[in-house]
């Protein structure tokens, strides 16, 4: 009988436990840094030996001692025992570890996409994309939780990791209702030095959530920039600069995952599904849909696969 260390404490089981398996989307998300795959990773705590950025929010967990970060270039230090989640898409780094003797840290990343269509999260999305960290209440989640969650990743069971997914969400919600602890305030909060070369990203930001509210609709460039009230050749390099990726392809990438929610979460005839994503046609629909997940909708709703 082998050990596998969890988080909190060794897990026995019978054998190791099995990779993932590979999900369709596998291309989809391989493809730009404003786009990453789901993950969980339960490791010894380490300094990074550089900044780096993905398109993830990222949540930490630390079950003994403290991390010293820096965050897009300013110092942050994160305590043990709470979950703490930021917008990983902003340049991030381990710098200094205390008292991490025996220590486990848990990190879960969630597509920044899939956390994008959350619903009825309010500020909360706003804080997490505009650059602020946050750390979640005891009652919004605990150790046992994140066991758990890391045991169904680990599975490799698709099923089990869609329900994580939904456990993250409802996560989310609770915290959006009961509040949260600000280790680092958003740039659309500050009234400090750094927020005037920061501020750009509040545009972004607002262009994000219109896309986001409004994704059945027609969304063109010029449309878009409207909406923050700048020209839409400023405004698509603006989008681009800070989130990796063109106007367009976040547009049909946010209507993939509205239509693949669809799939799972409704009856809808698949004309439907295309029409309420927001797909000018059913054979836009086809090509962009067999090109990101390598298979027809019909194909991916028969195999019950996210």
């Amino acid at each position: 009988m082998t050990v596998i260390e969890g988080l909190g404490r060794p897990v026995r089981a019978k054998e190791k436990a099995p990779r993932p398996t590979p999900r369709p989307d596998r291309s989809f998300y391989s493809s730009g840094k404003a786009f990453g795959r789901f993950g969980i990773r339960a490791f010894p705590p380490q300094i990074m030996p550089q900044p780096h950025s993905h398109g993830h929010i990222e949540f930490n967990w630390l079950t003994r001692g403290t991390m010293d970060y820096v965050f897009d270039g300013g110092p942050l230090t994160v305590g043990a025992n709470r979950l703490v989640a930021f917008w990983a898409g902003i340049p991030h780094q381990t710098v200094g570890l205390r008292d991490v003797d025996d220590a486990r840290q848990l990190n879960i990343s969630l597509p920044m996409d899939a956390f994008l269509e959350m619903p009825q999260l309010g500020r909360l999305t706003e804080t997490l994309m505009g650059g602020g960290v946050i750390q979640l209440a005891p009652e919004c989640i605990g150790l046992e939780t994140l066991e758990r969650w890391y045991g169904d990743y680990r599975s490799g069971n698709a099923l089990r990791t869609d329900l994580v997914r939904a456990e993250i969400g409802t996560m989310f919600r609770r915290a959006a209702i009961t509040g949260w602890d600000t280790l680092l305030p958003a740039w659309v909060e500050k009234t400090s030095a750094r927020s005037r070369t920061a501020s750009p990203v509040r545009y972004v930001v607002r262009m994000v959530r219109h896309i986001v509210e409004n994704i059945s609709d027609p969304l063109s460039v010029e449309a878009i920039a409207d909406v923050v009230g700048l020209h839409p050749n400023y405004a698509t390099n603006l989008f681009t600069k800070v989130m990796h990726i063109s106007v367009q392809k976040f547009v049909t990438r946010m209507r993939l995952i509205r239509a693949r929610s669809l799939l799972f979460d409704s009856n809808l005839a698949i004309a439907n599904i295309a029409f309420q994503s927001g797909f000018s046609s059913q054979t836009q629909f086809y090509e962009h849909f067999r090109k990101a997940y390598g298979m027809t909708p019909s194909q991916m709703r028969e195999n019950k696969i996210a």
